[in-house]
């Protein structure tokens, strides 16, 4: 079985959430390699994307045009509170709007930040969808 590509976009992120993904890919007990993942850095090698941050003014030309780079059957997660609703700062005048405005969202892991429980439930389901749509 190949390894599913996983690939993070920080879109304005305090970087909270990104620490707690850190965290649940080297503690051996949350094993992201287990899941049968790895990173690429390489947006159209991408089979799930993940999103940490409100989506900003200055953030989402990079966000679109990385969107256009991935593959049709990618499976897109929202990871913390402000991919998924913009949090504290949703009514802040660089707030360009939550994730699902963007592209379609498959997985939200919600937390500010979320749990490293969280973030592994949330992959695992990111991954089995993936293999499903894989084999569809």
């Amino acid at each position: 079985m190949n390894p599913i590509n996983v690939y993070r976009i920080n879109t304005g992120s305090c970087n909270g959430c990104d620490v707690e993904l850190l965290a649940s890919v080297l503690v051996p007990k949350f094993g992201f390699e287990s899941l049968g993942c790895t990173y690429t850095n390489d947006p159209e090698a991408a089979d799930v994307v993940i999103v940490t941050g409100s989506i900003t003014a200055r953030s989402k030309p990079f966000l679109e045009s990385t969107l256009k780079r991935l593959s049709k059957r990618k499976i897109v997660v929202a990871m913390g509170i402000c991919p998924i609703s913009c949090g504290v700062f949703r009514d802040s005048y660089s707030i360009e709007g939550p994730l699902d405005r963007f592209v379609e969202v498959d997985v939200n892991i919600a937390g500010c930040p979320p749990s490293p429980q969280s973030i592994v439930e949330g992959l695992v389901l990111a991954c089995r969808l993936y293999r499903d749509r894989e084999e569809a």
